[in-house]
Parts: C-alpha cells; structure tokens; sequence
C-alpha cells in the first residue's frame, strides 16, 4: 500500500501495480477514529494540531504502512512536519509539491519525478488514465444525478466522489458497485427538497452531516472538494487535469469553480465547513468577499456526531433561505 495524505497524481502508483490509499478516509472510516487521535495525542500530538493531521499518522502505525506520500506544497501547513515524524517511525516519505503559482512547467518537472521514484513509462501511465476514465465520466454521471435530476442525495454525491482520489485502491471493485448504485439511482423517483445548498471546504470530520441538512427539507447538490478529487476535466491531458484541480492552488481558481455551479445548480446557499486548526479557515473572509449568494461557516473539531448547536444554526440557515425564496 501506498498511502497518500491526500489526492495526488494516482496513475502512477497505479501504473507501477501498487495500491494508493486515502489515509483521510482509511482514517475517518475507521471502527474508533477517536482512538486513533488519542494514540497521536500520546505519542506528543498536542490538542490543537488538526484531527486530520493526527488521524494520519496514527492510521499509518496502525495498518503498519511503509511508504508514504506527502503532498507538501498545496495541502496541509503541517504535513511537512508529519513527514519528518512519520520518517523517524521508519516510514519512507515520498514528497509530491503543487506549484502554488499553477506553473505547467513545474508542475511536469514534479510529476516526472514522482514517475522516476515509481519506475514507470508515460505509455504505462497513459493506459491507467483510460482506464480510470471509464470510472470518472461514471461518476460526472452520478454528479448530474444529484444536481440535475435529484434522484442521488447529497451524502451518496459525496462518498463516491471522495472515495475517488484512490477508488478504494481497488478501481475494478469501485467501478462495479458504482455501476450498481447508478442503475438503482436512475429508477428513483426526483426528490422535491426546498432548498438546493452547495458544501464548500474540506470533507466533513462529523457523521450525519447531509442527514441533518436533509431533515430540514433542504439537499446539497454540490459538493466542491469532494467532486474535485474526481478530476472531472475529461477533455484534458493528466497534466491539465491536476492544473484544473483546484484545491492544490490559490483562492481564485475555487471562486470560479464555485461561481459557475452557483449559476448551473441554481444553489440557494452555500454552507463552507472548516477544520479547527486548519489554515483553510482564513478563506472565509475571501469566499465571503467573493461570493453574493449567503453563507453559513459551520467548524469542526474531532469525529463525532452533529452537535445540537450546529443542527440548529443549519436549520436557522435553511429557514432564512426559505423565506427569501
């Protein structure tokens, strides 16, 4: 296993026959995330390091996990830190750098190093992309389900479109129950929800966070990170596709993104989850500057379920947008 700390180039690991997996989501889906934040917190983690940056590295030691990629250029402020703590555990760390400034030439210079610690050809990797292809105009497909038909709910829009920065680290597996799930998903009669909410921001470190919007007869049909890491940009080479990929790169990049599915969705309003502790926060103030529909910014912590404050602050949210409907 490969793990990555979060989405990277996966053709190539894939190309060289060796399984990418999403440390986030091996880490959120584990029996007792919890757990794992206090053996981080043991081993000298203090209490205000990010709980995504403590869930991976105790999710490393866990599944006993030897190599390492760590994107240290256009993710977490700390994951360069994590690295070097993980590499005195005896982990091999792979470093993967997006350009901040979205330079295509440094961003081919990294991808070729990334293709030489892996061994293999640009052919070997062209195939992989073709395969994997298959599988993501599936999932635009799921996405348009959600958005344009209102036949998938927000929370199946964002675990399959998570789940696709390393497809489970099985794509043949991932692509079948994705099959399936579209052809049950297609015979579903429309959802009349009110209010159509897009999600901004990192995955939510909360459970049940799309069921509590959705008991307040409102739908997220846009998940922005989540259908990111999908790489929808199938019209363009790998290269161009990680160019488009907006999370690595500076503010602008996410405000068109979000502008344009503001228009195409018709969202009433957007909810912008932030992680405490995460330098991501201070990108409230530029998507509220940027943005003209409203806002609600809603924090999170540690795994748990939603807290009886912020059910009420999304209900409020939601009966605001009702009202000016």
């Amino acid at each position: 296993m490969i793990g990555l700390t979060t989405t990277v180039p996966v053709e190539i690991i894939y190309a060289a026959g060796l399984k990418p997996v999403d440390l986030n989501n091996l880490f959120i889906n584990s029996e007792n995330p919890g757990e794992l934040l206090r053996t981080a917190e043991a081993d000298g983690f203090s209490h205000n390091i990010c709980a995504w940056i403590k869930g991976i590295y105790a999710t490393v030691l866990l599944h006993r996990i030897e190599n390492v990629v760590a994107v240290t250029g256009g993710d977490c402020s700390n994951t360069v830190a994590l690295a070097e703590v993980l590499e005195r555990r005896g982990v091999r760390v792979i470093p993967f750098n997006y350009p901040l400034d979205r330079d295509r030439d440094a961003l081919v210079t990294e991808m070729e190093k990334f293709r030489k610690v892996f061994s293999v050809e640009w052919s070997d990797i062209e195939a992989v992309r073709k395969r994997l292809d298959r599988i993501r105009q599936k999932l635009v497909r799921l996405d348009e389900l959600t958005y344009r038909e209102n036949r998938v709910s927000g929370f199946e829009n964002h675990l399959y479109l998570v789940s696709s920065s390393d497809f489970n680290g099985e794509p043949d597996a991932f692509e079948h129950g994705l099959e399936l799930f579209l052809a049950e998903a297609e015979k579903r009669e429309e959802s009349r929800a009110g209010i159509r909410l897009g999600y901004l921001g990192v995955p939510p470190i909360l459970n049940g966070f799309y069921e509590v919007i959705e008991s307040f007869d409102a739908r997220v049909v846009y998940n922005e990170i989540q259908r990111q890491f999908s790489l929808p940009f199938l019209d363009r080479d790998l290269v161009d596709r990680y160019l488009s990929y907006t999370y690595p790169y500076d503010i602008k990049g996410r405000v068109r993104d979000i502008e344009k599915a503001i228009q195409e969705r018709h969202l009433d309003g957007l909810i912008h989850y932030t992680q405490t502790f995460c330098h991501r926060q201070i990108y409230d103030i530029v998507l509220r500057e940027a943005l003209e529909i409203p806002i609600l910014t809603l924090e999170g912590d540690r795994p748990g379920k939603v807290d009886s404050r912020t059910a009420f602050r999304i209900e409020t949210f939601v009966e605001m947008l009702r009202d000016n409907k």
